[in-house]
């Protein structure tokens, strides 16, 4: 995965350190929501008994391939039970603070972590112990190994303790707290992991090897160049450089579209294209639908024209700019246009992806990022002047407010829709 250096994607680039840290925050909470979307509308096609399996897949056909990415972005590669925690502190299955997740570092080859808050756990407790044990034991005991094993074929992670919780349950000592608890080690003895099988299909992917676009020196002083240096468990994304911060985005942008392809690549598998497309169709429009809500709050933007071009170039359904050539401007006043361009996400030889239904006149991804800026915003084809694909989006204050997308009903099921991010430390210095 190459660095292309050269002036950076604007909509990054011209971010100070402190909104690049909200931004990235941000994406990693939108990119794992992804998932409160995808997955209920998946298992709507597999039904509830293929749930967990289709769940195992989904996420060991992405993950081993964004976690070397990240590592690289960072400076981090390696192959012991530090570098899997770094990965875990910038990683979409581990957004910070909605998945709170602590590190205690004893040797190379030995570690433990514990999430202090779990908002996953939160999310399915109130459906009962069965769901909470498809998702603490049946899913994360295989796809924890996977990630691990990304950095070191015979490492492991094991639980100390887990959910389901109980009335009086000590928790390690802590009243109810931790949510759970793992050691991390490498068992030289063990038999190495076998990586999942979609795995060499899902490199083949433009996505897999795209360049992240980086400007030559930092745009502002102060913080780490790279994660290069010792684990720190108590790492925030203020300790990073303004160069750094714009790698990590882009890179947790890249995680959710694998993920997102490793899903409807599944979909594809077992119940054909047709089904893969429409799967792909709800998660464009609900992830589109998440990040427009959030990001609109995080940036504390109106509901403007303006606002609108805004979303559409920090928005991550539209990064890295490398795979996504996606440009808005104003138009007028009440009026935004937007414009993609030819890129790799267009160039990619299959359905699996959310870009593979833009052919609609209106596609309903475009119109649910209008929807959750201004619901009297109205998405209409614009004449391309040579570009793949071209909207307008024009403010009506005459036009009923349109309802949000049912695929946003499902995600708000997430206390992640609404959850509450904050700065824990200033930046670096």
């Amino acid at each position: 995965m190459p660095i292309i250096e050269g002036p950076g994607p604007d909509a990054l680039a011209k971010r100070s350190r402190q909104e690049l840290c909200v931004l990235g925050r941000e994406y990693l909470l939108i990119g794992h929501l992804q998932d409160r979307v995808g997955l209920p509308l998946a298992t709507q096609l597999v039904g509830e008994a293929a749930q967990v399996q289709l769940s195992i897949d989904e996420w060991m056909g992405a993950s081993p391939i964004y976690s070397l990415r990240m590592q690289e972005a960072l400076g981090f590669s390696g192959s012991d039970v530090g570098t899997v925690f770094k990965n875990l502190q910038v990683e979409i299955g581990a957004p910070p603070q909605f998945m709170d997740f602590q590190f205690r570092l004893d040797r190379p080859d030995y570690g433990e972590f514990w999430l202090a808050h779990c908002g996953a756990l939160l999310d399915v407790e109130p459906f009962g112990e069965k769901r909470v044990k498809t998702m603490c034991w049946d899913i994360e005991d295989p796809t924890f190994d996977a990630t691990a094993a990304a950095t070191h074929p015979c490492m492991k992670m094991r639980p100390i303790h887990r959910p389901p919780r109980t009335d009086g349950e000590d928790g390690n000592g802590v009243g109810k707290w931790p949510h759970c608890r793992w050691t991390v080690f490498i068992d030289d003895e063990g038999t190495p992991y076998e990586q999942h099988p979609n795995l060499p299909r899902m490199r083949e992917t433009l996505l897999a090897d795209v360049p992240i676009e980086l400007p030559a020196t930092d745009a502002e002083p102060g913080g780490w160049s790279d994660y290069g240096g010792d684990f720190d468990p108590g790492f925030q994304l203020e300790d990073l450089s303004h160069r750094a911060l714009m790698a990590v985005c882009q890179e947790v942008a890249v995680q959710a579209h694998l993920l997102g392809r490793s899903l409807i690549l599944n979909i594809d598998q077992r119940h054909g294209k047709d089904d893969a497309m429409a799967l792909g169709r709800g998660l464009a429009i609900g992830a589109a639908a998440v990040g427009a809500y959030r990001l609109k709050r995080a940036l504390e933007l109106g509901d403007d024209a303006a606002a609108l071009v805004e979303i559409f170039r920090v928005h991550p359904h539209f990064m890295p700019r490398t795979y996504v050539d996606v440009r808005a401007e104003l138009v007028a006043d009440d009026v935004a246009r937007i414009e993609m361009h030819d890129c790799p996400a267009l160039q990619e030889a299959d359905e699996h992806s959310w870009f593979a239904c833009l052919e609609e006149e209106t596609p309903p991804s475009i119109q649910a990022i209008a929807t959750m800026v201004n619901p009297r915003a109205r998405v209409r084809p614009a004449d391309r002047r040579g570009a793949c694909y071209a909207w307008e989006i024009a403010i009506d204050p005459a036009a009923a407010p349109a309802k949000e997308p049912k695929e946003m009903q499902i995600a708000r099921i997430s206390r992640g829709v609404d959850f509450e991010l904050m700065q824990r430390r200033p930046l670096r210095a």
